[in-house]
């Protein structure tokens, strides 16, 4: 998913509409929900100081609106082989289901990726005990790691 379509995508959870959206990050009235609709297709990519100005007005980090390509299956695939070759991330089979796995032979990038897995984990049960609604669940996972910087990253 591109940029663009982040941002759609999140603007519509928060029933933002492309002109609010454009001008609280600055634009005027006029361009603002052209200037949207512009990146939200593809035919302009915000600059890094948009993104940033994006991601605050939706109350999201950043990083949630910068994901890599998985527009298709291929896409998919090659996205995980590069998690695979970066952070040890190994496909396996447990009890006949395929399943992915983190590799413990891969030091602190296996700490770091159990980390976040298992940050995961507590947040995802938390959503299917309905101790949190899907909205939190969501404003987890779009500003994680809220109030952490760089967290390991590379």
């Amino acid at each position: 998913m591109a940029i663009g379509e982040r941002i759609r995508y999140i603007r519509n959870l928060r029933n933002m509409t492309q002109k609010f959206l454009g001008m609280a990050i600055g634009f005027d009235e006029k361009t603002a929900d052209v200037r949207m609709a512009q990146y939200e297709s593809g035919t302009r990519t915000p600059k890094e100081n948009y993104v940033t100005d994006i991601a605050a007005a939706l109350d999201v980090s950043p990083r949630a609106l910068a994901i890599p390509d998985i527009e298709s299956f291929t896409s998919l695939a090659h996205t995980l082989f590069a998690l695979e070759d970066l952070y040890g991330l190994r496909i396996g089979e447990i009890d006949g289901e395929v399943c992915l796995r983190l590799d413990k032979f891969k030091g602190m990038t296996y700490l770091s990726m159990f980390d976040i897995f298992t940050a995961w984990h507590q947040e995802a049960e938390k959503l299917a005990s309905g101790e949190i609604s899907k909205e939190e669940y969501d404003a987890w996972r779009y500003n994680y790691p809220k109030g952490e910087t760089n967290n390991g990253d590379i």
